[in-house]
């Protein structure tokens, strides 16, 4: 696993895209780094062994942390420009991250928008409990809505009657369109 994190860890700094991660990287990953401290946990720290296992571990954390803040750190710049990233780029342990980030960033930018306009909204902003259907233009995996229910994943040409933030994202990323219901 230590060259699997290596090698991930790597791409991810040497690339300015999200890079994909294996299948259940972040799961083998956590049996990896538990099995690295019960192992330390038996071994005496000043023996040869123990304290390499400590430097592994310590390589282990550093690493983990770069490959993690690099990820997060794209996600937050693709979406600030409205990029869309691909979904086979993101870990599944990531996508709830990644639809939060976007959710940001539409109130961001919609706070910018209405400040222009001369509007000034209070700091808490009510979910509205509407819906919007959209008809999709591109694949999506499955998403959490700001209901905390769970859509998708979606093909392109389906239409679907998603929460208004949600599906107002999707039409602003490029990834779906409004459909017009009367």
């Amino acid at each position: 696993m230590y060259s699997k994190l290596l090698e991930a860890w790597k791409k991810e700094k040497e690339t300015a895209e999200i890079q994909p991660l294996t299948k259940g990287f972040y799961a083998d990953l956590v049996t990896y780094i538990k099995r690295i401290r019960e192992e330390r946990r038996m071994l005496d720290e000043r023996t040869v062994r123990g304290r390499l296992l400590l430097q592994e571990e310590e390589n282990i954390r550093r690493m983990t942390e770069e490959l993690i803040q690099a990820r997060y750190k794209k996600m937050v710049q693709a979406t600030s420009i409205g990029e869309t990233i691909p979904a086979v780029a993101i870990a599944e342990e990531e996508e709830s991250i990644y639809k939060n980030i976007c959710t940001q960033v539409d109130c961001f930018q919609s706070f910018i928008k209405n400040l222009l306009l001369g509007k000034i909204q209070p700091e808490t902003k009510k979910i509205s409990s509407g819906h919007m259907v959209v008809r999709f233009l591109k694949e999506i995996p499955e998403i959490v809505g700001v209901d905390m229910r769970t859509y998708g994943p979606f093909k392109p040409e389906d239409v679907a009657s998603l929460p208004k933030e949600n599906a107002s994202s999707l039409v602003k990323q490029g990834v779906a369109t409004e459909v017009e219901t009367q």
